[in-house]
């Protein structure tokens, strides 16, 4: 037998021509979704169906960033992807890159062409935004006066701060006439200075939102004095509006929570406040009084109280010490006199009186030592031991030498 394969060798070659196949490469395929299994692994498994035959689908996990909704079985779809065949089990199917629900197709064409216009004008530049006020008075709102879109509003600002006004601009959001709407809205909302305008509606179908897709909304927004945020569907949902606006908000209560500060945040953080202020002033009074008390004390250290007190017990100390001095050296010098005398006791005319002894000298106190120096008849005077005899000579007598 020629020409035998291998059912893997089949297989591989009908994948072989498929991958070669141009257009099976880039395709889009429309149906309704049937059998549709979301894998543990985040893969999607399902099948695009019409009236005339079923085709298998697959979307892997990593390309599910790019789906904006959640795929349910009945959903017409149009799925952008390659056909390939499946080699284990021979059978062929579409690997599904990108989903967009059916009659989005075209509007979503032209929300990327305008999405790209825009951005190429520098509409959506960072710098062209404004800050959101942090403390705001009065909070302007276009949307619908009904639905849970406003309502969550209401609820959130008013729980978060009572005290903010809010302003309603009661737009139509969806189908024709919306976007001039929603444009005069944008327009009375900044004549009347709200600090902050919040321009949104509930979630939708790309359809339903397209009115905040319009370029003339998102011009109202981009030359609006006041800073706005836009909260336009779910957190999933984008629209131009989003990109354009100073802020865009996942949802309408998440704007809220934006634009409304939480004034209990505020009364908490004003206590932490006062508390840390009142420590701080007790600590810094305390540390002011310690240098007040140094000052104090040095201030009396310093006074001339203190120094004529001090200079008065140096004084004081002065003359004990002198005194103790001088005491001293009195009972030196008079030791030392008490010497001196008994050596001139010794040494006295007086001692030498006392044991017998007299002084003789002249009526002019000269001591007379000879008889050469005195004559018969003069005058003399003799000193004893205890008193003194006046006398005159008599007589001289002279004493010989050889005695």
């Amino acid at each position: 037998m020629k020409n035998v394969y291998t059912v893997r060798q089949v297989n591989s070659y009908i994948k072989n021509m498929f991958t070669q196949d141009f257009m099976l490469s880039r395709i889009y395929v429309k149906g309704e979704v049937s059998n549709c299994k979301y894998h543990t692994s985040g893969h999607i498994y399902f099948s695009l169906k019409d009236e005339s035959g079923t085709i298998a689908c697959v979307m892997f996990a990593g390309y599910r960033s790019g789906l904006s909704f959640r795929l349910q079985d009945g959903q017409q779809v149009i799925a952008l992807g390659s056909v390939s065949i499946y080699e284990r089990s021979g059978q062929y199917q579409l690997y599904v890159r990108e989903i967009i629900l059916d009659g989005a197709g075209i509007l979503y064409e032209k929300f990327e062409a305008l999405k790209k216009e825009l951005f190429e004008m520098g509409m959506f530049a960072p710098e062209y935004k404004q800050p959101i006020p942090k403390y705001i008075r009065t909070l302007g709102i276009v949307t619908a006066p009904t639905g849970a879109a406003v309502r969550d509003i209401i609820n959130i600002a008013g729980r978060r701060n009572p005290f903010v006004q809010l302003i309603l601009y009661p737009a139509q959001v969806q189908g024709d006439g919306a976007a001039e709407s929603i444009i005069r809205g944008i327009r009375a909302l900044e004549k009347r200075k709200v600090d902050v305008m919040i321009v949104g509606r509930g979630g939708g179908s790309i359809e339903d939102l397209w009115a905040f897709n319009e370029e003339s909304v998102a011009r109202a927004v981009f030359e609006c004095s006041v800073p706005v945020i836009s909260a336009v569907g779910h957190e999933t949902d984008t629209t131009i509006t989003d990109y354009v606006a100073d802020l865009r908000a996942p949802t309408p209560s998440a704007a809220a929570e934006l634009a409304v500060y939480d004034y209990r945040e505020a009364k908490e953080q004003i206590r932490v406040f006062r508390e840390r202020l009142q420590k701080y002033m007790t600590i810094t009074i305390s540390e002011k009084k310690a240098v007040l008390e140094r000052f104090r004390m040095r201030l009396n250290y310093a006074h001339p109280r203190q120094k004529l007190n001090e200079n008065r017990q140096y004084a004081a100390d002065l003359e004990n010490r002198l005194r103790t001095l001088m005491g001293n050296r009195l009972e030196r010098e008079k030791h030392r006199l008490a010497i001196c005398a008994e050596r001139m006791r010794g040494l006295s005319p007086l001692e030498k009186l006392s044991r017998g002894y007299s002084y003789v000298q002249t009526p002019q106190g000269e001591n007379i030592r000879s008889v050469a120096q005195v004559l018969p008849d003069d005058e003399i005077e003799i000193y004893v031991r205890d008193g003194r005899i006046s006398a005159k000579v008599t007589g001289l007598q002279e004493q010989s030498d050889d005695r």
